[in-house]
């Protein structure tokens, strides 16, 4: 009886767990859901900005501020300051999405001395707060932002800050760690460089933008790039929070629906077990019924 009871107990268990594993499979899927809603609704406007930066660098006049499109190219590749705005989960239980991002992370700063770390999201900060608390790393630890619900104002606040320290010198190069949604399927990490920016990236063809023979800045062409290039920015950091956020809840829905997957299986072998024992049990019931029986004719 012993023995049917710990089956029960773990039966319980795992039943209990399983409801755990289901519920968070839906959350995860609705917040899917609205992120990519949220992604497809911004993206026609993040278009138009970068058909409007790649129209004005093909017009631009000679005297342009083009100071965030300056590589530095003086700084040695040593002596650069480079700084990692790193995405990562707020909680667990996403199969390898974290992981993923702090080894290509580990990767990345392996190769510059001087590197500075951004981190988004509470597992990768804990993990790199640890590691600069004995003197590893460098860890801005007032950069605190969730990854949870990804917002517009979110990211104008981090290209602002990085837009900034690029301006002061304290950065030369800016990169972005995320994880892409290659597919509803599929994801993985990927690193993209936010500043210095690239001209060449902009105009990629002439038949792609509509040339003028002139062409009006109002107020002036410095005052406007002053204004898009931040709103540019804003644009790429969201892209790539928004991509994170389905890409972790895509691990997430994956993770659970292994788990409860496993979880059926559990059930499957300790429902036999169970029957099994209790199968036993009435056997030696019955055995010693008839044993008692035959005793007393005797």
């Amino acid at each position: 009886m012993g023995n049917m009871r710990e089956i029960r107990d773990r039966i319980k268990s795992i039943n209990d767990i399983m409801k755990i594993t289901n519920a968070m499979y839906l959350i995860s899927s609705s917040k899917l859901k609205k992120a990519k809603k949220d992604l497809a609704a911004t993206q026609p406007y993040f278009n138009k900005l970068l058909y409007a930066m790649r129209s004005i660098l093909s017009r631009a006049p000679e005297d342009i501020d083009m100071r965030y499109f300056d590589q530095r190219e003086e700084i040695k590749p040593e002596d650069r300051k480079v700084g990692y705005i790193v995405i990562t989960a707020d909680k667990g239980m996403c199969g390898s999405y974290n992981h993923n991002i702090i080894k290509l992370t580990e990767q990345k700063m392996a190769a510059h001395k001087q590197s500075h770390l951004y981190v988004m999201g509470q597992v990768g900060r804990m993990y790199f707060q640890r590691r600069a608390h004995a003197g590893e790393l460098d860890v801005d630890t007032e950069f605190i932002y969730t990854t949870q619900n990804p917002t517009l104002y979110r990211s104008r606040r981090i290209a602002e800050q990085m837009l900034k320290a690029f301006d002061e010198g304290k950065l030369d190069d800016v990169y972005i760690i995320y994880t892409d949604m290659v597919s509803s399927i599929a994801f993985e990490p990927k690193i993209l460089q936010l500043l210095p920016l690239d001209a060449e990236h902009f105009v990629q063809s002439e038949g792609e933008i509509t040339k003028h023979h002139e062409a009006v800045f109002s107020p002036s062409p410095n005052i406007v790039m002053e204004h898009l290039t931040p709103n540019f920015m804003k644009g790429m950091i969201y892209g790539a929070m928004v991509d994170s956020f389905c890409s972790e809840q895509q691990a997430r829905m994956s993770a659970m629906d292994s788990a409860t997957t496993s979880a059926k299986d559990m059930l499957q072998d300790l429902s036999l077990q169970y029957n099994r024992a209790r199968q036993a049990a009435i056997t030696q019931e019955i055995t010693e019924i008839v044993s008692g029986a035959n005793s007393a004719e005797l």
